[in-house]
C-alpha cells in the first residue's frame, strides 16, 4: 500500500480491526520511510445493483444517496452521524441480502420511511413529506396521526 504522505510503497500493518459489522477491516499503517501512520480499509466488493427510478431510468446503487436523504430528513435534530450511518448501513444489507440486480426506487424509499419511524418523529415526517410528494395539510396530519397511532400501539405492547 503506498504512503498518502511520502509515497513509499513499503508500509506495514500496525492494527487490525473488524469494522460495520464485520463488512470491512479497518487497517491501521504505518510508512517504512517517512514513519506516519495512516488507515485503510478493506471491504468486500459487492455486485452492482441497478435502481430503476419512478420514470424508469436506471442508474447504479449509491448507499450515499440513502445517507443524504436521512441526513436532511435528520437536519437540526438531536441524531448522531452515527447512528444514521447505522440505518444506511442496515438498508445496504437488505438491499443486499435479496440479492437481486435491480430494485425498484420505491422499495429503497419505503426502507428508509420504515427506519426513520423508527429513528425519530420529525424526521419520519420530513422525509415522507418528500418521498410521498405531500400537497396539503391534511396529508401532514394523517401522517402524524399514523404515527400517533403506532406509538400508543407500541407502548401498550411493552407495558
Amino acid at each position: 500500500m503506498k504512503c498518502p504522505y511520502c509515497g513509499h510503497v513499503n508500509t506495514e500493518v500496525v492494527d487490525s480491526r473488524e469494522a460495520l459489522e464485520g463488512e470491512s477491516i479497518r487497517r491501521r499503517r504505518e510508512c517504512g520511510s517517512c514513519k506516519k501512520r495512516f488507515t485503510t480499509y478493506e471491504e468486500i466488493e459487492h455486485a452492482d445493483i441497478t435502481v430503476i427510478k419512478r420514470d424508469n431510468k436506471r442508474e447504479p446503487f449509491d448507499k450515499n444517496k440513502i445517507l443524504n436523504g436521512i441526513m436532511k430528513a435528520c437536519e437540526k435534530r438531536s441524531i448522531s452521524r452515527e447512528r444514521m450511518d447505522d440505518v444506511t448501513d442496515r438498508i445496504e444489507m437488505k438491499i443486499r441480502a435479496q440479492g437481486r440486480k435491480e430494485i425498484q426506487s420505491r422499495k429503497i424509499g419505503d426502507m428508509v420511511v420504515k427506519e426513520l419511524f423508527k429513528l425519530d418523529p420529525v424526521a419520519y415526517i420530513r422525509f415522507a413529506s418528500v418521498y410521498e410528494n405531500f400537497d396539503s395539510p391534511e396529508q401532514f396530519r394523517k401522517a402524524i396521526q399514523l404515527f400517533r397511532k403506532s406509538s400508543k400501539n407500541k407502548n401498550r405492547k411493552e407495558a
